[in-house]
């Protein structure tokens, strides 16, 4: 038996790289997992497959973490067909890198409005139905850029200073009703993205990192079924560095 046996989780940006990883995690330990992204296409169905590899039940939603709406809907799909939702991890994201003073307003836009704003909805429309069950457990994906900053990144860095804003905001304001908040802030994770980088770029990348290596999706995975279980039923409001010692 799991530890999160017949628990009920529900992943947005779940189709691939971390999000993939955290939905398979969750449902090796026994949850039923629903996962949510803006295309669900061959790598969608790859999840499932994963997922159902498991021996747990899988729903895959559309959905534009962007507009609440969206959110409201995939939250309603998930409560009608599993009856609850126990854990919610917000994990969708994108980058659209660029030095300040040639950052577009849509490069801006594109980046707050999916990372952050999309957080809010999924925490709005997921903590309706939490505090009506009056339990549930919220993981929300940061990233180390959004506690030291980084160059070329200042979209992506203000959105994930704002999830950890919004994370301990929120573990104030819903803990009496025994719903926890948490963020994790990855370091550099081996994804689609760190695999394009050149030799020279790569050893830039590890020259600053203490353990000399990116991590693997699963190692983030690993935090997120640990906050979800009751192993960690005394912490919320925190944000856990998964960074191979960047932050120091």
């Amino acid at each position: 038996m799991g530890i999160l046996e017949n628990k009920i989780a529900l992943v947005t940006g779940g189709a691939q790289g971390i999000g993939r990883a955290i939905s398979v995690a969750l449902a090796a330990e026994g949850a039923h997992i629903a996962f949510s992204d803006i295309v669900l296409g061959e790598a969608a169905e790859e999840t499932k497959e994963l997922v159902r590899a498991k021996g747990v039940r899988v729903l895959a939603l559309q959905s534009d973490v962007r507009q609440f709406a969206s959110a409201q809907k995939v939250v309603d799909d998930v409560v009608a067909e599993f009856q609850r939702i126990d854990i919610l991890v917000n994990n969708a994201g994108i980058t659209r890198d660029n030095l300040l003073m040639r950052m577009t307003e849509e490069e801006w836009d594109m980046v707050l409005d999916t990372n952050l704003k999309g957080t809010f909805n999924f925490c709005r429309a997921a903590g309706k139905q939490m505090i009506s069950q009056r339990v549930g457990n919220i993981i929300n994906i940061s990233s180390v850029v959004g506690v030291i900053g980084n160059a070329g990144q200042v979209n992506y860095a203000a959105s994930k200073a704002g999830v950890i804003g919004i994370t301990k905001t929120l573990a104030k304001e819903l803990a009496s009703r025994n719903i926890q908040v948490n963020a994790i802030a990855p370091g550099f994770v081996e994804t689609g993205m760190t695999k394009k980088l050149t030799d020279k770029q790569r050893e830039a990348l590890l020259s600053v990192v203490p353990m000399k290596r990116t991590a693997e999706p699963e190692e983030i995975a690993a935090v997120a079924v640990f906050l979800a279980s009751s192993a960690a039923r005394y912490i919320t409001g925190q944000v856990l560095c998964v960074d191979g010692g960047l932050v120091i």
